[in-house]
């Protein structure tokens, strides 16, 4: 009921763009104990393996969506994908700083659900891969599937009970990859500190830009379900989305959406972003 009841007051008065999976979306909802961190450490931690490896398995399409090699990943790079998830988890993470963390668990996220996909491999779908506890279960999200500081994680804990809840950046979206093609792009290379807030404008101007994320055709706006599942992410209003997007919009784009300043629709695509496709 707790988290039914701010998604029903949010659909009631949303009634033009909303949808019943919003009800079941994840709320962001901290988990304190991932709030530790030292400002001071300069540290830099270390993804060159997981970095390699994206370089080796990303493939950009023709279409502008980076699909990827879980061909590969189920055989001959499994061990190094195995490798690369147990090194991150590994780490001591409490003690580093804000920006390395969010680095570090965007990085942990997208192993993880590379690695869950090639160990099914092949699936149609992530949504194919049931393995979350529950007669309900859909996917994988909410199997325990990473230890880290002696704490199993699921991917749902790792997205919306430290990323969305500690760093409140609706860009987060825009990195974490889903391992299907209406989701962001698996960026070709590792998230790093040091540069973090330019990679998540990047990945806010691509995602918007492209049909997945932001079509204007005829006068009518189709955006990414992602906005309707999140919309509490990116202003909790119609108008507070509006201007989200055209803060990374091209500016025909931008104008366009200036000019309508409502959405029409909504859409999304499950099939997996499987590079052998």
């Amino acid at each position: 009921m707790r988290r039914l009841l701010p998604c029903l007051l949010l659909v009631l008065s949303l009634a033009a763009f909303t949808s019943a999976e919003r009800l079941f979306a994840p709320l962001a909802e901290l988990w304190p104990r991932w709030q530790q961190h030292d400002p001071a450490n300069g540290t830099v931690l270390d993804f060159d393996l997981w970095d390699a490896l994206l370089g080796r398995v990303v493939v950009a399409g023709a279409d502008g969506i980076n699909r990827v090699d879980y061909r590969a990943l189920a055989g001959a790079e499994a061990a190094t994908l195995d490798r690369a998830v147990a090194e991150m988890a590994a780490v001591p993470i409490g003690r580093y700083s804000r920006d390395e963390q969010l680095a570090y668990w965007i990085n942990l996220y997208n192993a993880v659900t590379l690695q869950v996909v090639a160990g099914h491999y092949p699936v149609a779908s992530i949504r194919d891969i049931d393995i979350s506890p529950g007669w309900f279960s859909d996917g994988p999200w909410d199997a325990a599937l990473v230890m880290v500081e002696g704490e199993a994680l699921t991917l749902n804990d790792i997205e919306h009970r430290i990323l969305r809840p500690i760093w409140q950046d609706p860009r987060i979206h825009y990195a974490v990859n889903c391992a299907s093609l209406g989701c962001p792009d698996l960026a070709a290379d590792a998230y790093r500190g040091g540069d973090i807030a330019g990679r998540l404008d990047a990945a806010a101007r691509r995602y918007i830009n492209h049909p997945r994320g932001v079509t204007l055709r005829d006068g009518r706006v189709t955006v990414s379900k992602i906005y309707d599942w999140f919309l509490e992410d990116f202003g909790g209003s119609v108008s507070g989305l509006m201007a989200h997007l055209g803060r990374y919009a091209e500016p025909e784009l931008a104008a366009g959406l200036a000019a309508r300043g409502d959405v029409d629709g909504t859409t999304y695509d499950w099939a997996l972003n499987d590079a052998t496709r």
